[in-house]
């Protein structure tokens, strides 16, 4: 049981991480809500449009890749700070480009510096949670990608309107500055902690210290390689679930203000509503999604029990949104609430899988490993980008029935989850904790 009086600093370390990650989102929400403007002022069309959103994936595919392997080298302080400096700089670039080239090398500079952020995240919550708080923490800080997804429609639109787009860029990149002086101020690894109480301390130890005592030791030595990291059928695992699962929520983000607009006519100010409504339901279920699984381990359940049932039921809830444009083309508001709860879905499930990591592996490792997946998981992006930008929506919407591509793109979404599931099962029926 939890002692009444462990402390909470870890939860101030959290808090920390939430805002880096609603400011990581915002930053990169922007372009979404700008693309009518910037269409206007550029002469963009879908095709101009898809290849910077690409640019920003491809980036970003090999920005977690080295960001992983950089933060285990230089610590979650040293390396959370420089990421964070780095994409708020790219993100205030935005305003400085003249040309759609300009507007490329940006994105990709935004998306490779952006990509420190969830290997930085995870490493953090690893160092600071006990297993059974940490799906809760990283659900925690996880919806901080909901809430800047919140912020920019009901902020940017209004933004553009007093002050013109550069303006958007430029207040969005700015806040980063700001978490900056925050996190050196604040944060330090547990062991080097002066605020930090030896209660709270061995609380966060206390259902593996000696693992931890091991990894402290080990930091010292020869970090993994990314081949050794590879050999391992976990690495694998989550690397699949992030492939199959990351394009999803990239379609939610890039493409839903387009849907509003396609399907209702919903553009500038009248589409922050709806949006915002998405996004929010989405932190609920980030939260919520954290929660179950520290219920069920507070019931006895093995972490891994926990985990994998939660994952199972969140895979499920998302199945309805095969049905949203049908329900949509009644109401507006019931293709929202679909969309918004396969949303949260999806989040509730972004916890767990994150938390897979540190479960499976030491903390030496869990910002490289998490960097391989989210590479995956930024690929698979990719992929489904072109499919569905160069494919899908431009065949569609050149024959006047973008409605199409969006009915198969919401078969796709419900179905990816329970494929995902049943791979990662298959791969890893257990999750093992690894030592080297």
């Amino acid at each position: 049981m939890k002692p009444s009086n462990t402390g909470n600093y870890r939860w101030t370390i959290c808090a920390l991480v939430f805002f880096a990650t609603t400011i990581n989102y915002l930053d990169r929400a922007v372009i979404s809500l700008l693309k009518s403007d910037l269409t206007k002022t550029f002469n963009w069309n879908d095709g101009d449009y898809a290849n910077i959103e690409i640019a920003f994936k491809i980036a970003y595919s090999f920005g977690l890749l080295g960001a992983g392997r950089l933060i285990d080298k230089l610590g979650t302080k040293s390396g959370y700070f420089l990421s964070t400096f780095l994409w708020s700089i790219a993100a205030v670039c935005h305003a400085l480009v003249k040309s759609t080239l300009g507007f490329g090398v940006v994105r990709a500079a935004l998306g490779l510096s952006e990509a420190g952020n969830f290997p930085a995240a995870i490493k953090t919550v690893a160092e600071w949670f006990p297993k059974k708080e940490r799906a809760m923490a990283t659900g925690i800080f996880n919806s901080g990608a909901n809430i800047g997804a919140i912020v920019a429609p009901l902020t940017v639109p209004f933004i553009v309107v007093a002050w013109g787009w550069q303006w958007a860029f430029i207040i969005t990149g700015a806040m980063g500055f700001l978490w900056l002086v925050l996190w050196y101020i604040y944060y330090d690894t547990p062991s080097k902690q002066k605020r930090l109480s030896k209660t709270e301390a061995d609380y966060i130890n206390g259902d593996g210290s000696q693992q931890a005592e091991s990894d402290d030791k080990l930091d010292d030595q020869e970090k993994v390689s990314w081949f050794k990291l590879l050999s391992f059928k976990q690495t694998w695992a989550f690397s699949t679930g992030k492939f199959l699962t990351d394009p999803i929520w990239w379609f939610y983000l890039f493409w839903l203000p387009d849907f509003m607009e396609s399907e209702y006519g919903l553009k500038g100010t009248a589409i922050a509503l709806p949006v915002a409504l998405v996004y929010t339901m989405s932190a609920i279920g980030s939260i919520l999604g954290g929660y179950l699984p520290k219920y069920l381990i507070d019931k006895n359940w093995t972490a891994f029990r926990a985990r994998k049932t939660s994952m199972l039921i969140y895979a499920i809830a998302v199945i309805p949104i095969v049905f949203a444009q049908l329900l949509g083309s009644i109401n507006l508001w019931l293709a929202v609430i679909i969309i918004g709860v396969a949303a949260a879905a999806h989040q509730a499930w972004s916890a767990n899988i994150f938390t897979t990591v540190s479960d499976m592996f030491p903390k030496k490792a869990v910002g490289s490993v998490t960097g391989i997946g989210g590479m995956f998981g930024s690929i698979g992006s990719v992929l489904l980008s072109i499919m569905v930008q160069k494919g899908l929506f431009v065949h569609y919407r050149s024959i006047h029935q973008i409605e199409t591509a969006y009915y198969i793109m919401f078969f796709i979404c419900g179905s990816a989850y329970i494929l995902a599931w049943l791979l990662m099962h298959t791969i890893v029926p257990k999750f093992k904790p690894i030592k080297f």
